[in-house]
């Protein structure tokens, strides 16, 4: 099977970008969770807090993101992009990434984002943060603060976009290298 890294990380801490720019460098398919979840809530047409609600006592819609993500996964040569990635794809994926930053960073990067007040910007994150711990917690037995299945993290905060950028491609390459001689990450 091709290289299969999972990328998760909070709301604003930017796996989409990260996930995206490393798709392109490494030509891998790039499968995001988010967007299947914001295309389900236009489809159902409510916005992303009240689907995350209904989502909280309807189990089927995450099953139904988390299984369609594990399914790219299999295929291989693709980077996996989602809040529950890492988790989920626990025993599918050769690198499973992380990233954070601070929750009033990340308010101001989203508000930026989306062209909304930075009030309303942090008040949905922590509303979507609270439904996704729960919501792993009660489907998976996931703890979303026990980051130890992850092999790297990335606090977005203080580093450039190029330098985080740079440290993943030279990362990714080397692991890369590392497996073509027939050495294999141990699954936790």
């Amino acid at each position: 099977m091709g290289l299969v890294i999972a990328i998760s990380g909070k709301p604003g801490a930017g796996k989409t970008t990260y996930a995206k720019e490393v798709a392109r460098f490494f030509n891998l398919r790039y499968v995001s969770s988010g967007a299947l979840f914001r295309q389900l809530a236009s489809e159902r047409g409510v916005d992303l807090v009240e689907l995350h609600k209904l989502a909280e006592k309807d189990f089927e819609i995450d099953r139904a993101i988390d299984s369609r993500a594990a399914e790219e996964a299999k295929k291989g040569d693709v980077v996996v992009e989602g809040h529950l990635a890492g988790w989920v794809l626990c025993d599918i994926a050769d690198l499973k990434i992380f990233f954070t930053a601070p929750l009033e960073v990340r308010a101001l990067r989203v508000a930026a984002r989306d062209g909304v007040p930075y009030e309303e910007a942090l008040r949905e994150l922590k509303l979507r943060e609270e439904s996704n711990k729960l919501r792993a917690r009660l489907l998976y037995g996931f703890d979303l603060d026990d980051l130890s299945i992850f092999d790297v993290i990335f606090n977005t905060n203080r580093l450039s976009k190029e330098v985080i950028t740079e440290t993943l491609k030279t990362l990714i390459s080397k692991f890369v290298e590392r497996r073509a001689t027939g050495w294999r990450t141990c699954q936790p």
